[in-house]
């Protein structure tokens, strides 16, 4: 698409406004606007409550215990009680961390031009882009990524009954159910207030009893949601006095859909029709404690024949789900198109 001056208003046209043109410059509102990128909740979330990791062969290893360890048995009078036996209780959960690059390029000709003529400096918005590329590229295979391995593992398969990746961090699911998450077809129904609080009552029961933190779902599956406790609203006002006289005026809807005392947030970047329910006492993002958005600085291109230098944005990082049966992934819920 091209862009051409801007005409009307107060801007003639014709001869005068070529001669304005040659003569008068531009009313720059000195701001770059960024039209693209979205906003990542649940990638912001992780990044907040990171934990570091360093370095080593299987970098995150995590021990897991899958099997009981002891034998509780009843005692009679005499004291006597059964041998216990000697059963492998403890497995190692090993994962990588994953590379995440982007490159800044800075040529030459480009520094010439911009010095002392500067409305947006071109090389800090390379800058400023370079992390919003970053953390657009995570968030996507947070919410689609298992099957390359040169990237973080997301959610489909860390939290997984073995549908997606049978064997995540080293541990068979297959072979060790303990290590399967909730995971369960909605069947092509609306999300309600009833089928989202079975959904977490379901994963309570299959975790032994703990609660998730918060569930996140794409935009149409929330609004879906949403629209079950809309239809129930009421609003109180106190006698005497009316919205107008109130602060914030009436509140309607909300910013997160509780369930059962689990908030329910909504992120685009999820798929539609799947709601994941998250555990971060088990469920945390991993970074590198020397590679966490690093900027390796930059590096002549001379060498190469061309006047100019590159650096690198740099993170090291792994989403680790310590016990996924703590964790759920509902799919399969109707969603409007919004």
């Amino acid at each position: 698409m091209s862009i051409t001056t801007a005409t009307g208003g107060i801007v003639p046209t014709g001869a005068i406004a070529n001669e304005l043109n040659a003569i008068t410059r531009r009313g720059f509102i000195p701001t770059l606007v960024v039209q693209i990128y979205n906003s990542t909740p649940t990638m912001a979330c992780l990044f907040d409550n990171a934990q570091t990791a360093y370095g080593g062969i299987s970098s995150l290893t995590v021990p897991v215990q899958g099997n009981p360890m002891t034998t509780t048995q009843s005692i009679d009078f005499s004291g006597n009680f059964a041998q216990p036996p000697e059963v492998q209780g403890i497995y190692d959960a090993e994962l990588n961390l994953c590379g995440v690059g982007t490159p800044i390029q800075f040529l030459g000709a480009e520094a010439a031009l911009q010095l002392d003529h500067t409305i947006i400096n071109r090389l800090e918005a390379k800058k400023n882009d370079a992390v919003n590329s970053a953390v657009d590229y995570m968030s996507y295979g947070l919410f689609n990524n298992y099957t390359d391995t040169q990237q973080m593992t997301g959610f489909p398969g860390a939290i997984d009954d073995g549908t997606n990746l049978v064997t995540y961090a080293t541990i068979n699911r297959t072979a060790y159910p303990f290590w399967q998450a909730y995971v369960k077809n909605a069947g092509s129904t609306n999300p309600t207030r009833q089928s989202v609080m079975a959904n977490i009552t379901g994963l309570m029961k299959n975790c032994g009893g703990e609660k998730p933190q918060f569930g996140v779902c794409g935009a149409g599956t929330w609004q879906l949601l949403a629209d079950d406790f809309i239809g129930l609203e009421s609003y109180q006002i106190t006698p005497g006095s009316s919205f107008d006289k109130s602060e914030d005026g009436a509140q309607s809807a909300f910013t997160a859909l509780m369930v059962s005392g689990v908030p329910v947030y909504v992120d685009i970047t999820c798929p539609e029709g799947t709601i994941y329910f998250l555990n971060t006492n088990y469920t945390n993002l991993y970074v590198h404690d020397q590679a966490s958005f690093g900027f390796t600085g930059f590096q002549s291109l001379v060498g190469n024949y061309q006047l100019g230098y590159v650096g690198l944005v740099l993170t090291y990082l792994q989403l680790v789900c310590a016990k996924p049966k703590a964790n759920a992934r509902i799919y399969g819920y109707n969603y409007i198109n919004l």
